[in-house]
């Protein structure tokens, strides 16, 4: 995965639309699996929490 963007946290719907527009599928992966990775670490956050309570 490419490293300049792992400072994208909240790709906006116009940047997506810019990386289709662009042809620049590599970039748009990378912010794509770095959304998915957040996604499974804030549920992964509430399962822990939930096995806690």
């Amino acid at each position: 995965m490419d490293t300049t963007t792992d400072h994208i946290t909240d790709p906006s719907e116009q940047a997506i639309a810019l990386f289709l527009q662009e042809n620049d599928m590599d970039k748009l992966t990378d912010v794509l699996v770095n959304a998915l990775a957040e996604a499974f670490r804030i549920m992964d956050d509430d399962t822990v929490s939930e096995r806690l309570h």
